[in-house]
């Protein structure tokens, strides 16, 4: 049999545990832990971090920070939950074993459609840094180049894809720390030919926080953006090669470092460009990463931080259309998407699953060549409310696990949530405010004109199912068995 030949993915994994769904455990915390900042660290901060900043001044540097609290306390519920078992789908296929298979249902289909909008933005970004370079060239071109790439990297043997993202996630880490070290030096010592910064642009324009409170509120939005992702760590358990070890130590140290990289990053941003500069936005020559590069003397600055931005784009999607392919492999294995989706190649890979979900890409090439600036404003704002909504489920299916699981007399998870349910009730609540701001945010209006319908189209899809007997099979399964670990996850 070749190499390309698909299997049933039911069943025990090859390695002899549970719910895996035959996907092999081949990724190590190193690798766990550059997916999950590859995943997250797309080109927001790059070159986004000017719409937090229009809204909040100086101090959307304590945004990053209240935001990076937020996203460690939804990687320690998902950590709490996913190693018992560490199972295909993550929190779609927990959430369907403890809140119930009409909510696994919305879940998995609303992260997959919301991945798959984020794959298409991160290609068209993609080509569109291509034509900084080369700026004749049919923007449909680097599009399809770019997806043909990051589709052949996925549809490798899942240790390859690793050792792939965690290159490239490492090339954008290396520019950050570039950058902030760069940043530093001028803010303390300056250079020869140019005094030290020091902290007065903190000050100026209004102060530290020149909109106010409100003002801080709004830039969450933005910021929250900039976290969102960071759940791929969890939905790698399955094919971690020790999830108990792994996925807690991975989503503690991905997301305690993407929360440094983006807080000193936007620290010297605030310090070294005057707040009201870098709100105007701009291109890629107006990005404050670019005028501190500039500032070093380092010539060609532009130049260099397109190629960053280009690598953190083609990282980002390369990141999600992982997890959109392990999502759809899990709703396939539920019978909730076409069987032939749950199939696996012979090296572990859910390729039909993965010529699925490259569907963000066959949209961003149509995009791209059309220039439908409208159509993608609609899938945006899907992406956009799908995200918050996806935290929030996850939040609610972290009580129902601990309660069940008290309930039915289970042993507690080896891994815990840090002084729940407190933190889970706070970072709920957060969310919530969050997603009603969206409303109130211009240009994200389409969040709210859009997003809802969706949700109301999945829910009612969902219960034609149920009324016509589609989904029988699921409300009659029982939850996967708790994880036992093999002779090797000592």
């Amino acid at each position: 049999m070749s190499s390309t030949t698909d299997t049933p993915g039911t069943g025990t994994g090859s390695d002899g545990a549970t719910g895996t769904a035959g996907l092999q455990r081949r990724l190590n915390s190193k690798q766990l832990t550059m997916i999950g900042i590859g995943g997250a660290l797309g080109t927001g901060l790059f070159l986004g971090a000017s719409l937090a900043i229009s809204q909040a001044g100086p101090a959307v540097i304590i945004a990053y920070i209240l935001c990076g609290l937020v996203a460690l306390v939804i990687a320690g519920a998902l950590a709490e939950m996913v190693v018992v078992p560490p199972t295909a789908g993550a929190f779609g296929a927990i959430a369907h074993n403890y809140l119930g298979a009409g909510t696994g249902f919305v879940l998995r289909w609303t992260y997959w459609a919301m991945q798959v909008i984020a794959i298409g933005g991160e290609m068209i970004a993609a080509g569109v840094y291509v034509k900084f370079w080369w700026p004749d060239i049919p923007l449909w071109l680097p599009v399809i180049v770019f997806s043909v790439l990051v589709l052949a990297v996925n549809a490798a043997a899942v240790h390859l894809f690793g050792s792939f993202e965690y290159w490239f996630a490492m090339i954008k880490v290396t520019a950050i720390a570039v950058f902030v070290l760069l940043g530093l030096v001028l803010v303390v010592f300056g250079l020869p030919d140019r005094p030290a910064v020091g902290t007065d642009n903190l000050l100026l324009d209004g102060g530290f926080f020149p909109n106010g409170i409100t003002g801080l509120m709004l830039a969450m939005v933005f910021v929250l953006f900039s976290y969102i992702g960071t759940e791929v760590v969890s939905v790698t358990a399955a094919e971690s090669e020790n999830p108990q070890r792994d996925i807690p130590r991975a989503a503690r140290a991905m997301v305690l470092r993407l929360g440094l990289f983006y807080v000193l990053a936007i620290m010297v941003v605030v310090l070294v460009v005057p707040w009201t500069l870098t709100a105007q936005g701009g291109t890629i020559n107006a990005s404050p990463f670019v005028t501190v590069f500039e500032g070093a003397g380092i010539p060609a600055a532009a130049g260099i931080m397109t190629f960053v931005v280009l690598t953190a784009a083609l990282s980002s999607a390369n990141t999600n259309l992982y997890l959109t392919t392990r999502m759809m492999h899990s709703l396939a294995e539920h019978r909730l998407a076409p069987a032939w989706a749950g199939r696996l190649s012979t090296s572990g890979v859910p390729r039909n699953a993965l010529a699925l979900s490259a569907l963000g890409m066959v949209v961003a090439a149509i995009l791209s060549a059309n220039d439908s600036g409208q159509a993608y404003l609609v899938l945006f704002g899907i992406s956009v409310f799908a995200a918050i909504v996806v935290w929030l489920l996850i939040l609610a299916t972290h009580a129902s696990f601990r309660a069940t699981r008290r309930k039915e007399g289970l042993p507690p998870s080896p891994v815990q949530l840090w002084a729940a349910p407190v933190t889970r009730s706070v970072v709920a609540v957060f969310l919530v405010a969050v997603l009603v701001s969206t409303y109130f945010v211009e240009g994200l209006d389409p969040a709210w004109q859009f997003g809802l319908p969706f949700f109301v189209l999945l829910v009612a899809t969902y219960l034609v199912m149920k009324k016509t007997g589609r989904c029988d099979h699921l409300l009659a399964e029982t939850r996967l068995p708790d994880y036992e670990p093999r002779a090797t996850d000592a």
